[in-house]
């Protein structure tokens, strides 16, 4: 199944061709959860802070939909 990825920030690294902020569709599996898309883009789990599922924050263990929009952000420092 596909759902659309953004990567945001300093993840953006970890996107294809390491475009920050550039939604892009992937293909998982039936029933995978949000925190193995973390390990299919070898995304250390330390490395998000917050993430949404379709504008609603979720929990690692959220089970992916079809055509899910999946948004991910690092820690964000600043003062």
């Amino acid at each position: 199944m596909r759902v659309r990825v953004k990567l945001f920030a300093t993840l953006g690294m970890y996107a294809p061709g390491g475009e920050s902020a550039k939604p892009f569709v992937m293909e998982v599996d039936q029933g995978t959860r949000l925190n193995a898309l973390l390990d299919k883009l070898d995304i250390p789990e330390e490395s998000v802070r917050v993430k949404f599922v379709n504008g609603r924050a979720r929990k690692w263990d959220y089970v992916l939909e079809p055509d899910d929009e999946v948004g991910l952000f690092p820690p964000i420092g600043g003062g």
